[in-house]
């Protein structure tokens, strides 16, 4: 894959005082900063806006964006900032102290600009909010066990859906694309780090303090409109609504600056020989997935902000009294909501691409066609929003021309389906865990890419679209897709995020409960959706009772497994057997360098000469001077 040109490490040793003011922060002035912030906005917001129409979600806006902001800068966000206006930029040795470096396991749980560390506080992040959300799943589904059930009340229904559905959007936005893209992606080009790396930083901890908020929101009165938000009913809801508006504004400006941390890193900071024709098809997932959200987050932002404004001040964005419309905010939130689908879609595809390469021992099969398919992918999902609305009445001339985009997109996503059986296909397969999470990815996704189809039909999708049909639909393909596609990921690259390898014996018990809880989960929902049985309610008719304690005993299944999952997680990162450099004898630049990974990821400068899927190739044997004993191309296939 590469040769290696030589090139030392720079002296790491840091002066006593070395990382200024970084030294005293952490988590936990983070937090004591962000509360005192928050409290002293509410008081003085409190005092100033007495007896105002508005005063209450004046007062809920103004403490929660003070909590931000006063978390961020107890935290170390704003330092580089604050230290730059006055003329003291960082030194060389602050800004290794800034990376981490010497601080052990307290630097994640600080702001660190190691790319490594930010990866490894997203996973973890990750995790938690997937427990957080899975919780409220299970109330879900324990409150539609019974037709007439006293579990909780329609409006704490209302409400912990809402919620639910937000926490896993945010959590599957970020599961692949905040972990393995700020990990392993700046390692697969040879760069040293991301471009921005206090950026990096930032952008991580800005969604950890978009978490607060939207738990807060179940104390403020609950967001009763659904995930979605649809105005005007999210004008008329409780301040928790403020809460959730806060959140997802606070969290697009966060994947903003990722995404464009990434392309710039991508773009830049390749290694020598690093063409765009020989970047590992995760880099293409990461980058194509990046633009992507630049240009739908925005659209989110702006529907949220005149919401806020609506509630706030008194504005009119969504208030038909005042001249306003509904339609600004479902077109404004469907321009975003279908290509984050893809934003959430990308990036596993391409870390299952990944693993099909290594596992099958062949070169991805149809690299440019498969390329041109993810970009195809992303520039028709921009174009297909309105399918969301096809029973709403708007623009009713215009149903043809998104049924006929909503189709087209599934030609580069069959396209990149094939490309992905046609690497496995008479591959000298070697079946360790990930293949498991792409054989059911495999699986999965035919279910949801063809439901899918059924949807873009405009006949069909009146009578599917406001009942469970969507909601098995729509689980099939992110969870079934594209969470089984990140715990693939999770699987390939522990060895190179943990040091360990990950137990198998474990994982593989967790890859069968959640495989079978899927689909009897989701299967019923099916069956509901056929039955005409209506989403997003809380009590129902008696006929669909059989279906639904079907649906509810899948998804304690599917907990189960997702815990196990955890639990494998957890104690294989304390107690896995320590992994080698390169545990799957793969090609790409990842695994050519040490594990643990160097700060500055590699001993010498990589120079790429060669493809990352050479397998077969006479010449194409890993060659690095941390692994001075190359691995022949084909031994995987004899496992």
């Amino acid at each position: 894959m590469s040769t290696i040109a030589p090139m030392l490490l720079e002296d790491t040793k840091l002066e006593p005082k070395a990382g200024g003011f970084y030294r005293h922060q952490n988590f936990l002035t983070g937090l004591i900063v962000g509360i005192l912030s928050g409290f002293i906005g509410w008081v003085v917001s409190l005092a100033l806006l007495q007896g105002s129409n508005f005063g209450s979600d004046m007062v809920v806006t103004v403490t929660l964006t003070c909590w931000v902001i006063g978390f961020n800068a107890g935290m170390g966000t704003f330092n580089a900032i604050f230290r730059w206006i006055l003329g003291h930029d960082q030194n060389h040795e602050d800004e290794l102290y800034a990376a981490g470096v010497g601080q052990g396991w307290k630097r994640y749980w600080k702001y660190c600009t190691d790319h490594k560390v930010v990866g490894t506080q997203y996973l973890v992040l990750v995790m938690v909010l997937f427990g957080v959300g899975g919780t409220l799943a299970m109330m879900i589904r324990t409150q539609l066990l019974s037709p007439n059930s006293r579990f909780m009340s329609p409006e704490t229904y209302n409400a912990i859906v809402s919620i639910h559905g937000m926490i896993m959007i945010i959590a599957t936005i970020i599961m692949v694309s905040g972990p393995f893209a700020n990990f392993i992606m700046p390692i697969m080009i040879g760069a040293k780090d991301m471009a921005f790396p206090r950026l990096n930083a930032m952008s991580f901890w800005v969604v950890v303090s978009a978490v607060p908020p939207i738990l807060g929101s179940f104390f403020l009165g609950g967001v009763p409109a659904g995930w979605t938000t649809y105005a005007p009913l999210s004008v008329q809801a409780p301040p928790a609504m403020d809460a959730f508006a806060i959140t997802i504004c606070t969290f697009v400006i966060s994947v903003t600056v990722a995404g464009i941390n990434t392309l710039v890193t991508v773009l830049t900071m390749r290694a020598k020989g690093m063409t765009m024709g020989r970047l590992p098809i995760f880099v293409w997932g990461s980058i194509i997935a990046g633009g992507l959200g630049l240009y739908a987050m925005p659209a989110f932002l702006m529907a949220q902000s005149a919401l806020i404004t609506d509630r706030v001040v008194g504005t009119g964005f969504y208030v038909a009294e005042q001249g306003g419309t509904g339609w600004l905010y479902e077109n404004t939130f469907w321009i975003m909501g279908h290509p984050e689908v893809y934003v959430i879609l990308i990036p596993p595809v391409g870390a299952l691409i990944e693993i099909a390469s290594t596992f099958a021992r062949k070169p991805v099969f149809g690299y440019k066609v498969m390329v041109a398919g993810i970009s195809g992918i992303a520039t028709l999902s921009i174009m297909v929003w309105a399918h969301h609305m096809f029973t709403t009445g708007w623009a009713p001339t215009l149903a043809d021309p998104f049924m006929l985009t909503t189709e087209l997109i599934s030609i580069p996503t069959g396209i990149i389906f094939l490309c992905m059986v046609g690497t496995i296909w008479r591959g000298s397969i070697w079946t360790r865990l990930p293949m498991y999470f792409l054989y059911l990815f495999i699986f999965n996704f035919i279910i949801g890419g063809i439901t899918g189809i059924y949807l873009s039909d405009v006949p069909a999708d009146q009578y599917f679209h406001g009942n469970m049909f969507v909601t098995a639909h729509f689980h099939y393909t992110l969870l079934g897709g594209g969470l089984v596609g990140a715990m693939g990921a999770v699987c390939y690259w522990f060895p190179k995020v943990t040091s360990r390898m990950l137990n198998e014996r474990i994982g593989k018990t967790a890859f069968w409960v959640v495989a079978i809880g899927i689909q009897i989960t989701y299967m019923a929902q099916f069956y509901e959706g056929f039955q005409g049985m209506a989403r997003r309610v809380a009590n129902y008719n008696a006929l669909f009772v059989d279906a639904n304690r079907v649906s509810s005993a899948g998804a304690y299944i599917l907990m189960a497994g997702m815990l196990i999952f955890m639990y494998a997680i957890i104690h294989s990162w304390r107690h896995g057997k320590k992994a080698s450099a390169n545990p799957w004898h793969a090609k790409s630049l990842e695994w050519m360098t040490l594990t643990p990974v160097p700060l500055e990821n590699f001993l010498v400068d990589p120079v790429v000469t060669g493809h990352p899927y050479g397998y077969g190739e006479p010449d194409s044997k890993p060659v690095a001077p941390e692994m001075p004993v190359p691995v022949s191309a084909n031994s995987g296939g004899s496992h």
